[in-house]
């Protein structure tokens, strides 16, 4: 088996393995194997065969993705390792051309690519259907996803509104008395929103789209009554709704209106007596047409492989709780 990679030029080595081959010990860690870089050839020194073969498939999609002119950091690597994990592509077909596209999100001529199958099932989901349930733990790309899709819709033409909303549950703290109009006081809580917002277009052009009435923020207790007309929404940390806030919520959908419902069931701050409206969607909406659920899990995690980690520790801390409550 090849155990080498050859580059078709220094600036495209360059771009994956960074300047001065910063990347490299990262890739060694990821990879389990110990590199070697030589002109414009990497080596994998391993004789696992299985190594060489990941190797083969991570640096081959990696030489594809930057031929256009992308430079890759360790949390992008790892994003293409985590895509890697859940394929199961061979050798020969991860270096050949791509015949079947995969969808992508285009906001401003900025891409958003799904980094593994559940982001790409997540994509053709909210393509496919009225309403759409993202459910999974933190670093699935699950929030990022839909607001990078809801801005596709905004600034294409084909919904004439983005409104983001979330239930006001404060994660086991109290924050007191925000300061402020009602903008100003629930912005903190859709921090998150803002934060994936920017990474796909500049703050002057958020504040403009605000400004004209394009991007609406609301908290959920002010959508009753309301019927959402031409509008794409994203209602974000759903596990916190209430069943009631829940139902409210998915019958504000009017003509030409699309919803996009993100929530990790792990993390729920209602009081002890409430039960989450998100786990009681999912137990009573399955089988309707036009809506669908996407659950991503640990194995989804793209931000950071300690998440991944993470995740895992605490739901097996939960489980082992059940366990002994028996």
């Amino acid at each position: 088996m090849d155990r080498s990679v050859e580059f078709s030029s220094e600036e495209q080595m360059q771009r994956v393995l960074g300047i001065n081959d910063r990347n490299l010990p990262y890739l060694e860690a990821l990879l389990g194997c110990d590199m070697y870089v030589k002109g414009n050839t990497v080596s994998c020194l391993s004789k696992d065969d299985a190594v060489v073969n990941r190797f083969q498939q991570l640096i081959a999609r990696l030489k594809r993705v930057s031929e256009q002119q992308h430079y890759f950091s360790e949390a992008e690597i790892f994003m293409e390792f985590q895509s890697l994990k859940h394929a199961s592509l061979t050798i020969d077909e991860a270096l050949a051309p791509q015949v079947d596209e995969k969808p992508f999100i285009c906001v401003h001529n900025r891409f958003a690519y799904p980094k593994n199958p559940r982001q790409e099932a997540y994509i053709k989901s909210m393509e496919e259907n009225q309403i759409v349930f993202g459910i999974g733990p933190a670093g699935t790309g699950k929030t990022f996803l839909a607001v990078a899709y809801a801005l596709s819709l905004l600034l294409s033409g084909k919904r004439h509104k983005l409104i983001l909303t979330r239930p006001i549950v404060e994660a086991g703290e109290n924050l007191g008395f925000l300061p402020g109009d009602l903008a100003q006081k629930i912005n903190p809580y859709l921090r998150p929103l803002y934060d994936a917002m920017e990474s796909m277009i500049s703050v002057q052009n958020i504040r403009r789209l605000e400004e004209n009435g394009s991007i609406e923020i609301a908290p959920l207790a002010y959508m009753r009554g309301r019927s959402l007309q031409n509008a794409i929404i994203i209602l974000d940390e759903a596990q916190n709704t209430t069943k009631e806030q829940m139902q409210m919520f998915l019958t504000r959908l009017g003509e030409n209106s699309n919803a996009i419902v993100t929530g990790d069931i792990s993390q729920v701050d209602l009081p002890r007596n409430k039960d989450s409206g998100l786990v009681h969607a999912m137990h009573i909406l399955n089988g309707i047409e036009g809506l669908d659920f996407i659950l991503f899990d640990s194995r989804d995690v793209v931000r950071s492989r300690i998440v991944s980690h993470i995740i895992d520790a605490y739901a097996q801390d939960v489980n082992k709780e059940k366990r002994s409550s028996l």
